[in-house]
């Protein structure tokens, strides 16, 4: 397949278009959106639907009905000082309310060593944040003319992607805030992820059921898997090594894709009772994590394709009240973090297998989590057009977590007396 022309760093109104992926589609234009584009945002919780009767059939909870955009409320109001977050009484995790999106927030990341914020949202920008104040240090311009389903950043946290439903990726400088290449597709984009090096970014579609690996720096094509899954794809994302390209889809199936062989290393099917919203790398690179519309959570093993379903991470499939619709490993995977319909973040204790606590307080979904470096913060992105920063750091401190953690370990305990028992007798 021939390479699309190279992009030059200093014309940033100039595209920079990929071989068709399909055949050629209009430009965006709200409300005339594909049935896969449809589906897939309820899937992850990625765009307001206009078409209310189609809900009923797409989302297994039946959603709420979409308010137009002209009768949304005023902007929220931002609170001016530190409040307690989560109603339980027992339960006072502090955090700050990042208001300043005209429209649901899709996309959160930590960046610059947990220093700033990165946001993309349906109001077509993408925003960075000084979290100190909560205030937008920048907003990207040469901005996307439809609504930002996903960013990335790299590592270093000197470029930044996103994706748009007005069928591109752009890419900027972070420091400067220069936009230094965009790639027009000819099929909606769901998804956009930098590999951990850099050097690579993967991009999902809604109607070709594909995915495309792009250099990052020459813009060009390294290779572009059509009909990779049977129905529109919801996430996908690399493996710690850049070396792997892990995909889940309307169609409840996980495939691992290997960029140097170009072939599909793992094909997992039905991995799901329904549709699969979002899946996350262990930093080991040994385990995913896939969230779905079934309300649950699971941890695979990439090698094998075996699901954890033994101990500690069955319990992840009993915590959230809805859909979940995203999920995010600590670097050190000792806790998983998960976001859904129901408006809570949900935190996980991997090893031990139990939700520590769910926090809440957004007035509407929870559409992408991320956690810092450090593990000392939560930022959590909703529909409700605010992102919350939580901080988690004396999480273990607090009394319903150590409740939960004594019940769990009486849990255990139990159950060894009672496979003792069973042993003895037998």
């Amino acid at each position: 397949m021939a390479s699309p022309p190279r992009c030059s760093p200093t014309a940033q109104d100039r595209e920079c278009k990929l071989p068709p992926l399909s055949a050629p589609a209009s430009e965006y234009c709200p409300g005339k959106l594909s049935w896969g584009t449809m589906a897939r945002a309820l899937g992850r919780f990625k765009l307001s639907i206009p078409h209310t009767h189609l809900l009923a059939t797409l989302d297994p909870l039946v959603l709420d009905r979409e308010t137009p955009p002209h009768l949304l409320p005023e902007k929220h109001q931002v609170p001016e000082k530190l409040i307690w977050g989560d109603q339980e009484p027992l339960s006072k995790i502090p955090f700050k309310i990042l208001s300043g999106h005209e429209h649901a927030v899709s996309t959160c990341h930590f960046c610059v060593d947990d220093t700033k914020l990165l946001s993309g949202s349906y109001d077509c920008t993408v925003k960075l944040w000084d979290p100190v104040d909560g205030s937008v240090v920048r907003d990207f311009e040469h901005r996307p003319k439809a609504p930002v389903v996903e960013c990335s950043i790299t590592a270093d946290s000197s470029r930044v992607i996103a994706a748009s439903y007005d069928k591109t990726v752009r890419a900027w400088d972070l420091e400067t805030g220069k936009l230094l290449w965009k790639v027009r597709y000819d099929t909606f984009i769901v998804s956009c992820k930098f590999s951990p090096d850099g050097k690579y970014v993967v991009s999902g579609f809604d109607v070709d059921h594909g995915i495309c690996i792009m250099d990052a720096e020459n813009i060009t094509t390294v290779s572009v898997i059509k009909d990779h899954h049977t129905r529109s794809i919801t996430s996908c994302c690399f493996d710690p090594d850049s070396q792997r390209v892990a995909s889940v889809s309307l169609d409840r199936c996980i495939k691992i894709w290997d960029v140097t062989s170009q072939a599909t290393l793992l094909t997992i099917t039905k991995a799901h009772s329904n549709a699969i919203s979002n899946c996350c790398f262990t930093f080991s690179g040994h385990f995913l994590c896939t969230s779905s519309w079934d309300k649950n959570l699971k941890i695979w093993n990439v090698h094998t394709g075996e699901f954890r379903n033994r101990g500690a991470c069955v319990t992840l499939m009993q915590g959230h009240e809805g859909s979940v619709s995203s999920c995010h490993f600590a670097r050190d995977s000792s806790f998983l973090i998960s976001g859904g319909f129901d408006r809570t973040v949900a935190i996980w204790d991997v090893a031990e297998g139990y939700r520590k606590l769910s926090l809440k307080g957004h007035n509407d979904w929870v559409m992408d989590v991320a956690i810092s470096n450090n593990k000392k913060w939560i930022l959590s992105a909703s529909k409700d057009r605010t992102m919350r920063l939580w901080n988690i750091e004396e999480i273990d401190e607090i009394p319903l977590v150590i409740k939960y953690k004594k019940a769990v370990g009486l849990k255990l305990k139990q159950e060894k007396k009672e496979a003792y028992l069973k042993l003895k007798q037998g």
